[in-house]
């Protein structure tokens, strides 16, 4: 794999799944991990709508833990990445997780849409539109030429 796209695409994985956590299921409150298969209408369904947030939580904490030890496996190799590659990495990690998250759990297991309600299709596709496709687009032109890409050699004091 080119230089920092494993830590890039861990990480925009981590990000983008700390993002739906926090935004979407804390702040906003649309949906919950679980929240089409256990209506959140008791404190029971609550309780196991948290649990699930929790769990998916969990997973970008490992990914995050994942992303830090390749960073740091690079790094003690003298070899760091820097610039618009490396967010390009991010992007396309981000990307692809929202598209699959996305597809995965709105539309094939129907496990939680990003806004139940009358509309909730449409929602959907903008999600895999705007945070899955254009971010992963973004990112894969960032990545093309990997010329951009600029490393540090770090020499032992």
């Amino acid at each position: 794999m080119k230089q920092g796209a494993t830590s890039g695409i861990l990480f925009g994985i981590a990000l983008a799944g700390f993002w739906d956590g926090i935004t979407l299921h804390s702040i906003l409150q649309w949906h919950h991990m679980i929240s089409n298969r256990v209506p959140p209408t008791s404190m029971t369904a609550m309780q196991l709508n948290m649990l699930a947030d929790g769990l998916f939580d969990a997973f970008c904490w490992i990914v995050t833990v994942a992303a830090l030890l390749v960073l740091f496996r690079d790094a003690k190799r003298g070899v760091l990445p820097r610039g618009k590659v490396y967010f390009g990495w991010l992007l396309i990690g981000a990307g692809l997780f929202n598209f699959v998250e996305g597809v995965i759990d709105h539309e094939i297991l129907g496990i939680h849409h990003v806004r139940p309600g009358a509309n909730w299709l449409a929602w959907d596709i903008g999600f895999l539109v705007l945070l899955g496709i254009v971010p992963a687009g973004i990112g894969w032109l960032l990545t093309r030429d990997q010329r951009r890409m600029v490393t540090q050699q770090f020499r032992a004091a």
